[in-house]
């Protein structure tokens, strides 16, 4: 159920509707990232001198620029944390459109779903944001340990399980009926999380995680719905 479900997403990716969520999201991801490292870059510019004196070496120059481009690699390595959770709060402000898209091709014979609204999609996306964030830095200190990869998949995975998967049931059958579906079926949706997680470390692969995720998660809570 679970693999059929994201071969589904993928196999959908082509669809209009998802190649501008995709576009969006990745836009709006890009640009946040850009701004943050444009004030990393020139911070460091800023506050430190062209040049260094150190006992028995002498003066160094351009330390400044040697560090400013150091904060490079460090942005890159820190867009493999940063953004998936902004891509995926950022997509939550078009999930309506993803839903939609593989409710239209494979189960037409439903009613059309109350749209979330912008404002509620802002607010839903930004408190996914700021869950994934405070998790992974509460969870920092076991990054630096053999279970890693362990925690990474299994916190990552059950965060974008229950949010995605709750998402797109309260468009169908409201919040309280939302819960108790994820509870009922905590192990399923956990593990497809769990999957969805894996492309997470891989840049560029990982900006499709959101859309994806969305299209694999409205599969899932239908076929599940179905099994009920």
């Amino acid at each position: 159920m679970i693999f059929s479900a994201i071969a589904d997403a993928i196999a959908q990716l082509s669809d209009a509707r998802f190649r501008s969520v995709l576009v969006k999201g990745v836009g709006l991801t890009l640009g946040l990232l850009i701004g943050a490292y444009a004030v990393i870059f020139f911070g460091i510019q800023w506050l430190l001198p062209d040049s260094i004196s150190l006992p028995f070496i002498g003066e160094i120059t351009f330390v400044e620029t040697l560090l400013s481009w150091a904060s490079v690699l460090l942005m890159l390595i820190l867009s493999v944390f940063l953004m998936v959770p902004v891509a995926s709060a950022f997509t939550g402000l078009f999930l309506d459109d993803v839903a939609d898209a593989v409710e239209d091709r494979h189960y037409p014979h439903l009613a059309a779903a109350p749209r979330i609204g912008l404002s509620e999609g802002l607010r839903e996306g930004l408190a996914f944001l700021l869950v994934l964030i405070l998790a992974n830095i509460a969870a920092l200190v076991l990054y630096f340990t053999p279970l890693a990869p362990f925690v990474f998949y299994g916190l990552n995975g059950f965060l974008l399980g229950r949010e995605y998967f709750r998402l797109i049931a309260v468009r169908r059958i409201g919040r309280t009926a939302a819960k108790k579906a994820f509870r009922a079926n905590l192990l399923t949706i956990w593990s497809a999380g769990a999957l969805m997680a894996v492309p997470l470390t891989i840049p560029v692969l990982n900006l499709l995680v959101p859309v994806v995720g969305a299209a694999a998660f409205t599969h899932l809570y239908h076929r599940l719905d179905a099994k009920a």
